[in-house]
């Protein structure tokens, strides 16, 4: 693989120039794909090639996505860095495991490497946007890692797995290629829209029945037209409902997504 195949780098809420620029650095040095700040709090390019010396044209780059949903649209594979339990079951890899995946899929498309707000992380909603957590080890004495530091860790792994050092195991071919990040959203709004329909949710959460459906989802590895078929089915429940003229909830757009009214694009 070559090395310009690397996983992208995400960064949700960042809040300090000095991470942004040193996560920009570490970047640049083990060769990943690019860089999206998701609503950071601070940017600034001068600053930021100031410190991080010989990016300008990395920094020049730099995409900014509204949300972490649009900036995972196009991602087949993500994975989340986290230092914290979470109750709800996910799929939690370490890093080295973690990074021959990201190899391994980065054949079927864009991958990406998604990092939190310095002091609380990433919130249980975006781990949710997820394909999977990573959870880097450390002493139980003191687990938080510098947001750069947690970067560091994840890109060097994963630039050792690209350098051929065991190599990727080969994904089996698919007949259709890998359902995106932009569809897995959509198919999980209009399944959340068909649950609340049925009344699904009267007497459970709505928040931990969607998060255990994302994930038992993400563990099956959608295809595109698997995931096409799982979305058809659900909007599907929401139009027999209406077709016998019984209520239903309004559609459901994802976070940072349009919708037409229908549920479909």
């Amino acid at each position: 693989m070559a090395e310009a195949d690397g996983p992208l780098l995400v960064l949700v809420g960042a809040q300090d120039i000095v991470n942004i620029a040193s996560a920009v650095r570490i970047a640049h040095n083990f060769a990943l794909d690019g860089m999206r700040l998701v609503a950071p709090e601070v940017f600034d390019p001068w600053r930021i090639e100031g410190i991080a010396h010989n990016t300008a044209a990395f920094v020049a780059r730099i995409e900014q996505p509204p949300t972490l949903e649009a900036a995972l649209a196009d991602c087949v594979w993500s994975v989340a860095l986290t230092a914290r339990g979470r109750a709800a079951k996910r799929t939690v890899l370490g890093p080295r495991e973690a990074a021959a995946e990201l190899v391994a899929r980065r054949a079927e498309g864009p991958v990406a490497i998604v990092a939190g707000r310095e002091d609380k992380g990433l919130t249980n909603a975006e781990l949710d946007r997820c394909s999977a957590l990573v959870a880097l080890p450390t002493s139980p004495d003191y687990r938080s890692l510098n947001l750069a530091q947690a970067v560091a860790i994840m890109a060097y792994e994963s630039w050792v797995a690209r350098r051929g050092q065991g190599p990727p195991r080969k994904r089996p071919r698919r007949e259709s290629p890998p359902a995106p990040g932009e569809l897995l959203g959509r198919m999980f709004a209009d399944w959340e829209r068909a649950l609340h329909a049925i009344e699904f949710f009267k007497t459970r959460s709505a928040d931990h029945v969607m998060r255990g459906f994302r994930e038992a989802l993400h563990r099956a590895e959608l295809d595109t037209r698997e995931a096409a078929l799982v979305r058809a089915m659900g909007i599907e429940v929401v139009r027999y409902l209406e077709r016998r003229g019984l209520p239903v909830p309004p559609p459901l757009a994802p976070a940072g997504l349009e919708t037409d009214g229908q549920g479909e694009r």
